[in-house]
């Protein structure tokens, strides 16, 4: 089965294609778009196996921007089938699926309105996932469509774990908890460390450190998701690239109060103006930050400081919580990348029984690896992420499911 994947930000279209087998798979093309609705948008068309194509042009809303997707994918000279009735399904990166999406499930008028419902609580990317949606509706209206929810894979947690002690009707009227995000990256990437390293995902003690641009750490108590460190918002938990993570909200209020500022200011300033931005005013990017650290700014190198710290806080935390883990887990754009922060976190973590291979760690990048020593008592994996797969593989079985 060939199945589209899309991931719609709100003025951006990531996708793959990729054909499903029962044995295995194959990635046919990706892609992206930027800018839409703006002047000027940038599509790039990646085909396995023959040249990019690449375009500018304006794009005025997403149903053009999938339009020029599925020309793309069909054309003489770039394309990777040969017409649309070729393609067996859609799935949808959705990032929340609040308290009503415990798995991956087929899009349907009801789904449609559940995800709807959840607009206050994603305001910035349900609403781009729902115009994807009504876009191949229109556009494919026989084409079966699957919602695959970030938020999916944390509700499985306890109400210790997402409950906040705050009034308790602002929970009833509202849904104010946590609710975690990165789930499908999460949920992957455990499985595929207990593979690495024999352990039964079933019965085990994981942790996984997601850590990219945004970031989230989470502890998975035999396959399940105990406490994420994300939390109402994916501004909670870890210092991230320009999220500030944990913060007091009193000194929130303070710097509201001194500053006159609006509820959309505070809001600008915890989501884009903080993190390692906030701290370092170069660059919301590790490298540049780990550049500037290595030329000598003091404030680069605080910011590596607070922000490998924060994770590694996490890590003994989440330890304490499931007494005990089993394998230890980074993945994601810096996780999979930068050896640095993983031999910062683990070091000093040996009372805990970890034991990295500082060697082996040096320099690897992007590279399914186990880390540690044969010695360890807890695995350290090195584990590349693919959400896409994960949804194209949800979509798969759950097409396949409804067809039988």
């Amino acid at each position: 089965m060939i199945i589209l994947v899309l991931n719609c930000g709100s003025s951006s279209i990531k996708y793959q294609v990729i054909e499903m087998k029962n044995d295995g798979h194959q990635l046919l093309a990706k892609g992206q778009i930027e800018r839409i609705s703006l002047t000027d948008g940038v599509f790039v068309h990646k085909p396995v196996g023959k040249d990019k194509y690449e375009v500018v042009r304006n794009i005025p809303d997403h149903s053009a921007g999938i339009t020029l997707i599925l020309d793309a994918i069909v054309h003489p000279a770039h394309g990777v089938i040969n017409s649309l009735a070729e393609l067996g399904a859609v799935g949808h990166r959705v990032a929340h699926g609040g308290e009503y999406f415990q798995e991956s499930v087929v899009i349907d008028q009801s789904v449609n309105q559940k995800i709807e419902s959840c607009f206050d609580l994603a305001p910035l990317h349900n609403p781009a996932h729902m115009k994807g949606i009504l876009s191949i509706e229109h556009i494919l209206p026989n084409t079966p469509q699957v919602a695959v929810f970030d938020t999916s894979f944390h509700q499985a947690m306890p109400a210790k774990s997402y409950l906040y002690a705050l009034p308790y009707k602002y929970y009833e009227q509202y849904k104010v908890r946590r609710y975690g995000f990165h789930g499908t990256s999460h949920k992957y990437v455990a499985q595929k460390a207990a593979r690495m390293t024999g352990v039964d995902f079933n019965n085990s003690k994981i942790i996984t450190c997601h850590i990219g641009n945004g970031g989230s750490v989470t502890a998975i108590l035999n396959g399940k998701s105990y406490d994420t460190s994300m939390g109402f918002t994916p501004v909670d938990g870890l210092v991230m690239g320009t999220r500030c993570g944990n913060v007091d909200p009193g000194a929130l209020l303070f710097i509201a109060e001194k500053e006159g500022m609006s509820y959309g200011r505070v809001k600008d300033m915890i989501n884009k103006e903080s993190g390692v931005l906030g701290i370092t005013g170069v660059s919301s990017d590790m490298r540049d930050v780990e550049k500037a650290a290595a030329e000598g700014n003091e404030r680069a190198r605080l910011a590596l400081d607070i922000y490998n710290t924060r994770i590694k806080k996490f890590v003994g935390e989440y330890a304490a919580l499931m007494d005990g883990v089993d394998v230890l887990v980074f993945t994601g754009g810096v996780g999979e990348n930068e050896g640095s922060m993983r031999e910062f976190v683990c070091k000093g973590l040996e009372f805990m029984g970890i034991e990295l291979d500082y060697d082996l760690n040096r320099g690897l990048r992007g590279k399914d690896t186990i880390i540690s020593k044969p010695s360890s008592k807890v695995k350290v994996v090195l584990a590349c992420t693919d959400e896409e797969l994960v949804i194209a593989s949800d979509t798969f079985r759950l097409v396949k499911k409804r067809s039988e």
